[in-house]
């Protein structure tokens, strides 16, 4: 009996510190090196859908990636954005490019399908201001020699929001996060 109790402290407690690592209105508050703490490794989040409302946002300016000790992360930068951004996030059995339909082929285990409400252009001025291109790896993003990520591709940028196709390993559990104007994508390494 000793032991169960024990254990369900353990989870109780490691659970707390999740909810601490992510702060109010589900902003993140670690670093985005990815640095682990004792609760990151965590493998509570699940691998069903996530996702938040629309927002009228800012153009997406950059995607980026970094390794962590638990998680594999990937970084969407909205410069200016104020307020919730907006998110779609689940795994599909194919990849298809919003708009279109076609099929994109993404390398890895499981497809983890992205929306983020910013589109890839200036809504004013049409000018591009993140330099993805259909069905082709995302710009200056190299996932070679992650633990989880295996592939990415650019979906389309369609009706005010951006479609990105990451291939990793299997069907793992994953999470969003908002910092400021970064939306944030973690994929653990293991259950």
């Amino acid at each position: 009996m000793r032991r169960y109790w024990a254990t369900g402290v353990a989870l109780a407690l490691a659970g707390a510190g999740l909810v601490a690592a992510v702060g109010p209105a589900g902003a993140a508050t670690q670093p985005a090196s990815g640095a682990a703490s004792p609760s990151a490794c965590s493998t509570v989040w699940g691998s069903t859908v996530k996702q938040a409302l629309d927002t009228d946002s800012k153009p997406l300016r950059n995607v980026t990636t970094s390794r962590g000790e638990c998680y594999d992360r990937m970084v969407f930068d909205v410069k200016g954005a104020t307020g919730k951004l907006g998110y779609y996030v689940g795994y599909v059995d194919a990849f298809h490019q919003d708009g279109s339909g076609d099929p994109i082929p993404v390398g890895g285990g499981a497809i983890l399908e992205i929306y983020v409400s910013a589109p890839s252009y200036d809504p004013v001025t049409l000018r591009q201001t993140y330099g993805g291109r259909a069905a082709k790896p995302l710009p200056g993003v190299d996932v070679t020699g992650y633990k989880t990520f295996k592939d990415t591709r650019f979906g389309a940028s369609f009706e005010g929001r951006t479609q990105i196709g990451l291939g990793v390993r299997a069907r793992l559990p994953f999470r969003v996060l908002q910092s400021g104007d970064k939306l944030i994508v973690d994929v653990a390494h293991k259950w």
